[in-house]
């Protein structure tokens, strides 16, 4: 029997304020995975500022890139495919990361292949945990996206629930503004809870209807805003720590408790965190012990994987590459992209 070819992809990620380059061979194995991040310059403003993104994204790319490939010990010509984020994101960031791919592949006669960018966060999983596969059900958490999926198997996404506001990440952050922590929001909440008493402030958990795998965190926000506001205009003291260990449980419990629901109505024995916010402390432990108790075997993406990167990528591009998607020079940015779309 002939020995399988392997598949070297080069994947390109630049939706939001890190850009990114990695080398993935066949979707599991990482032999480059450099991030340029942006955050120190974001900060500043207190918050992602479009423009700024896209210029940065510019200046780092084909430094990027370049390092990608020679960690790798990899030419261009020797990579079987590019794969790059085309959506969702930030239209301008994205087009930088689109524009540079479209070049490669073109310049380099190599096959092109769109990515979905939650769905590179989903398949973060198989890095890691080699032995993981469909069908289970993922959590994605992120700065945007607040999604219950269930993957049924490789590129079949079905989405279950979805924030009908703000997505856990951005309520997070607005969070942090508003009790002088600053961005970013999520690390910062998540290290300051550590210090409080979650029970210290009664916030609401809003589960929506009894059937629905929905989230909203629109009115836990306003109901922290209101907290912080009274105690400010009776002059009564406001303990950050506390508020920060309140309000994380409150989404907490909402995040894991609806997905233990989803994977038992779907009759799944696997869970999969994703999302920048899979990193966060709390929900790792608190969904590690949900599903020690209910039996479900649980993957979750080591930190630097739960962040933006391009190994993710490159891991959706290889599955992507196996089912024969190949993407046209034509490819655009479509930064409301809807994860299942092409």
């Amino acid at each position: 029997m002939e020995d399988k070819k392997d598949i070297y992809i080069l994947a390109i990620e630049s939706s939001c304020d890190e850009t990114a380059a990695a080398v993935v061979k066949n979707g599991r194995e990482v032999l480059s995975n450099i991030i340029s991040s942006q955050i120190d310059l974001h900060t500043l403003y207190g918050g992602v500022v479009p423009e700024i993104a896209s210029r940065k994204h510019i200046e780092a790319i084909d430094g990027v890139i370049t390092r990608a490939l020679q960690e790798a010990g990899l030419t261009l010509d020797e990579v079987d495919a590019i794969g790059v984020t085309y959506g969702p994101g930030l239209v301008g960031a994205l087009l930088v990361g689109l524009a540079e791919a479209k070049a490669l592949a073109f310049a380099a006669n190599k096959p092109l292949i769109g990515v979905h960018h939650i769905e590179g966060h989903i398949c973060a999983n198989y890095i890691e945990n080699k032995d993981f596969e469909p069908p289970y059900m993922a959590l994605v958490v992120s700065g945007g996206h607040s999604h219950l999926v269930f993957v049924s198997d490789y590129g079949k996404y079905e989405i279950l629930g979805r924030t009908r506001d703000d997505a856990a990440g951005e309520a997070y952050d607005k969070v942090a503004r508003a009790i002088g922590m600053g961005y970013p929001g999520g690390p910062k909440i998540d290290a300051a809870a550590k210090k409080g008493n979650p029970e210290a402030v009664k916030f609401p958990r809003v589960f929506l209807e009894e059937d629905s795998y929905d989230f909203s965190f629109s009115g836990l926000k306003s109901a922290v805003l209101n907290y912080v506001n009274k105690q400010k205009m009776m002059e009564a003291e406001i303990n950050p720590e506390d508020i920060a260990a309140s309000f994380q449980q409150s989404v907490v419990e909402v995040l894991v408790s609806k997905t233990i629901k989803a994977a038992k109505d779907r009759h799944v024995s696997k869970i999969a965190l994703a999302g920048g916010v899979a990193s966060n402390s709390a929900l790792r432990d608190q969904m590690r012990l949900a599903c020690e108790k209910e039996g479900f075997q649980l993957s979750i993406p080591s930190p630097i994987l739960c962040t933006d990167n391009a190994a993710m990528i490159g891991c959706a591009a290889y599955y992507e590459y196996l089912a024969g998607v190949r993407d046209g020079l034509d490819l655009n940015a479509n930064p409301s992209l809807k994860l299942g779309e092409r």
